[in-house]
């Protein structure tokens, strides 16, 4: 039965684990590598990282375990989607990581991965390593001869959770149907449709293949959500989960957002009911704004000196901006390694 969930989503049974802890905002996002041989032309991994052998742990570029594991305890992570690119591409550097993370904090974090290569010899190795689940992303022409991937044979070697994660392309719905059909007979444990999205790296299909923006507040793509209806109702057996874009934005990175503010937030800031953080800055000489702060009795603890200037609680600073002298700005931050700024308010 089809049951509706938050921003559009739906489903017609149950979500995989890994969706658990990512719908929660508990999930880190580790891409080992950007590095891929498929070429699909929906692929929406930015700029940045699409083609490059980077490692990120959520928005962070990292080099060590020590800074994969901070991220991954600054949300609290109960679980890590491990994705690329291809990280099977990087096997041994997958594995490593899988084994770190399950070393540093046991067994019952939970690991997904996502794929698109149907090794059998890599997939025993993952198991081994820890993983607990893994998803194949088969490309669209392969949907139609899924047969010839030994995804079946995989299946009855493993005991991890295998599914199909996809996304639902307009005008595709027949191979998709298909790809379904297929998956359900062999044992396959879900169905993720993701509804298909553009990006600054993967514009020019928009105009390739006659695709239209669904609207202006999201990314998402005209027809795609109901594309993905249209293959649950139709393949009713299956156990189908869609995943809408306004749900990936509304709902998971939102409460990730939240989960990493509380974490991270001092005494001399603020979180907001949509998880960034709210922060008050004087600009100046550093330690004449201290000197100043001091003769308006400002504690110790609601404000930091730092290079070039000092960060004051905002709900302090909103109360003495007039007169402290100094240039004062409310603002707000994603709480994120690149502190992307959502908006800033001059107090005076």
């Amino acid at each position: 039965m089809l049951k509706k969930m938050e921003c559009g989503s739906a489903c017609t049974g149950h979500i995989a684990k890994g969706c658990e802890h990512c719908i929660n905002g508990s999930k880190m996002v580790l891409l080992v590598t950007g590095q891929c041989k498929w070429g699909c032309y929906y692929c929406p991994v930015s700029l940045e990282k699409k083609g490059l052998d980077v490692i990120y742990a959520d928005e962070a570029k990292v080099k060590t375990d020590e800074e994969i594991i901070a991220e991954a305890e600054s949300i609290d992570a109960t679980g890590t989607g491990i994705t690329g690119g291809d990280p099977l591409l990087v096997i041994d550097r997958t594995v490593h990581m899988i084994e770190m993370l399950k070393s540093r904090f046991g067994k019952e974090h939970h690991i997904h991965l996502y794929t698109a290569t149907f090794d059998p010899d890599y997939v025993a190795r993952l198991e081994a390593a820890g993983l607990d689940e893994i998803r194949f992303h088969p490309p669209v022409k392969m949907w139609t001869q899924m047969d010839k991937t030994g995804l079946k044979e995989i299946i009855s070697s493993t005991k991890m959770d295998v599914g199909i994660e996809v996304p639902a392309i307009p005008g595709k719905e027949k191979e998709l149907c298909q790809l379904v059909d297929y998956a359900n007979s062999i044992g396959v444990d879900f169905i993720n449709l993701n509804e298909l999205e553009f990006s600054e790296s993967n514009w020019d299909m928009m105009s390739t293949h006659g695709f239209d923006v669904k609207d202006d507040i999201s990314s998402a793509i005209l027809g795609s959500d109901d594309c993905a209806m249209n293959v649950m109702k139709t393949c009713k057996k299956a156990n189908i989960h869609f995943c809408a874009s306004s749900f990936k934005d509304g709902v998971q990175l939102r409460r990730r957002l939240i989960r990493r503010a509380e974490h991270i937030c001092t005494d001399y800031q603020a979180v907001t009911d949509d998880g960034t953080l709210v922060r008050g800055f004087v600009y100046g000489d550093p330690e004449k704004i201290a000197s100043k702060l001091s003769e308006f009795e400002v504690p110790e603890e609601l404000y930091c000196v730092l290079d070039n200037k000092v960060e004051v609680a905002p709900w302090v600073l909103e109360d003495i901006a007039e007169d402290l002298g100094f240039k004062c700005y409310v603002s707000e931050q994603y709480p994120t390694a690149d502190g992307l700024e959502v908006e800033r308010t001059p107090l005076n």
